[in-house]
């Protein structure tokens, strides 16, 4: 009898080689009539917002209820979205309220029906829309491990994509998954590629696809490009993340002893500060962050080599994600980063959309109807907002 290791050992061989030969052959397939993106689709992407807690990071499936769908977004949002000045949304959306319980595919039902309107409320008013498959941490773990979830998430992809398939193709997007969470790269690129050829099989629309952890800019240089010639390659930045999640409640527990973390950093500035954290680590995180002088140029550095990567490969590149928690954050220093940012992609013509509209980094406070506008974000963002004769004035909310 085969030992347990060696049991497990096998097992994980036998799954990396059928995902290598299903990588293989799904590639070949996703070649065939995939076009390369034109500018004309590719401008699409330039400047968009990311529209958070809708159709995604809602607690517990029974949250997407009818009047939450309704209520989030509405009609009013994009025409204040389109009037201050993006070209596109990144629509989150969770899959599991619209996967079936005991099969694959999706529920041909009202929460279909209300994403099914939101696409349209935003196509109606000339602005693309990402469709970004957007997974608890549990969905996205168990794709690692679990080709019958692979199986049914592909299953998924094909009728979403059927579904949507009648949508003008310069105003609709496909992210294949946000952030992966991937450990094993190899893997992610079988999964990523059959997700790829799942999608091409039922629509011709760009699909986006990402490295395999968090999306950042190492997972996006360790990537090898997918056989498809209409796909955008996507990346997150964040960097550094001392700066920009200082004060939040999730992820690394030093973010929450953080506040009034300055940027531009230097040693000298941030040496007060390092001094009243508790323990020697957070300590050294910080002081690293001063010694590091975190500027413009360090992160024109950083998105130099995603624009190089994607010269090499002669491909196309966004930034999906990239923002600052506001809660603690000076706002000229949020302004500051963002500008720095927003500029070294444009710089490299790589398109971008911030995190996010109306959440906890976004360019706008308040409820539906009671809208207040980041103005320093829209200017940082290098957006010219339309005039409207309906539409108050626009100020930064309390505390930026």
């Amino acid at each position: 009898m085969v030992s347990t290791p060696n049991r497990r050992r096998h097992t994980s061989t036998s799954m990396r080689i059928a995902l290598g030969a299903c990588m293989a052959v799904v590639s070949l397939a996703a070649t065939a009539g995939a076009a390369p993106v034109s500018d004309a689709r590719f401008a699409q992407l330039e400047r968009g917002i990311n529209l958070s807690h809708w159709f995604a990071q809602v607690r517990g499936a029974t949250g997407y209820t009818p009047e939450h769908l309704l209520r989030h977004t509405t009609v009013d949002d994009v025409a204040l979205i389109k009037r201050l000045g993006f070209r596109h949304v990144r629509l989150n959306i969770d899959p599991l309220p619209m996967m079936n319980a005991d099969a694959a595919g999706i529920v041909r039902g009202a929460h279909l029906a209300q994403l099914d309107r939101a696409v349209r409320m935003f196509v109606a008013a000339d602005l693309a829309v990402i469709m970004d498959v957007h997974p608890h941490h549990d969905f996205k773990r168990a794709l690692e491990r679990d080709d019958r979830v692979v199986e049914r998430f592909a299953e998924f992809w094909r009728d979403l994509a059927s579904h949507f398939a009648g949508v003008d193709p310069e105003r609709l997007f496909y992210g294949v998954l946000n952030e992966p969470e991937f450990e094993d790269g190899y893997r992610w690129s079988g999964v990523q590629a059959k997700l790829v050829a799942t999608i091409r099989q039922a629509a011709g629309h760009t699909v986006i696809v990402t490295g395999r952890r968090w999306s950042a800019v190492d997972d996006l240089l360790a990537l090898e490009p997918v056989a498809d010639g209409n796909v955008v390659y996507n990346f997150h930045f964040y960097a550094p993340s001392v700066f920009t999640h200082q004060g939040a409640a999730w992820g690394s527990a030093f973010w929450r002893h953080l506040g009034a973390v300055p940027y531009p950093s230097t040693p000298e500035n941030v040496s007060a500060l390092a001094a009243t954290l508790p323990g020697h680590l957070p300590r050294l995180w910080l002081l690293r962050y001063g010694h590091e002088r975190w500027s413009a140029s360090r992160i024109a550095m950083e998105i130099a080599q995603v624009a190089a990567w994607a010269t090499k490969h002669n491909v196309r590149v966004t930034c999906n994600e990239f923002g600052v928690y506001r809660a603690l954050a000076d706002p000229a220093d949020r302004a500051t980063w963002i500008t720095d940012v927003r500029v070294a992609l444009e710089r490299h013509r790589i398109g971008w959309t911030m995190w996010d509209y109306a959440g906890d980094f976004g360019v706008v406070a308040g409820p539906p109807g009671g809208r207040i506008v980041d103005a320093a974000v829209i200017s940082a963002l290098g957006l010219q907002p339309t005039a409207s004769p309906q539409e108050p004035a626009t100020s930064s909310p309390p505390g930026g």
